[in-house]
């Protein structure tokens, strides 16, 4: 089994997140080879609080042009995480 900080790479931030947090739900981009199971307790272990759900999604990397070279290449494939917590649990990390 991976370590807590290997398994949650990174947290999302975009419009569509922020909306979510009133929620109680935050999206964190996590390893490919990560299951529910590995992120629930990453979660909990890292942030000391209580997931309720956990859901994931693949992301398939964008296929993207460069002008200057003329050539196309492929951004990478990612893995998301779909974080809900129990009842009034927060992250202080999101919090402004």
């Amino acid at each position: 089994m991976k370590n807590s900080r290997q398994v949650i790479l990174e947290p999302i931030v975009s419009e569509k997140s922020y909306a979510l947090l009133d929620q109680g739900v935050y999206t964190f981009r996590v390893a490919k080879e990560a299951n529910k199971i590995q992120i629930r307790q990453a979660v909990e272990e890292i942030f000391k609080v209580r997931v309720s759900n956990v859901n994931t999604l693949n992301r398939k990397g964008k296929k993207k042009f460069d002008r200057r070279s003329r050539s196309t290449h492929q951004r990478t494939d990612t893995k998301r995480a779909i974080v809900t917590l129990v009842g009034d649990d927060r992250i202080p990390l999101f919090e402004s």
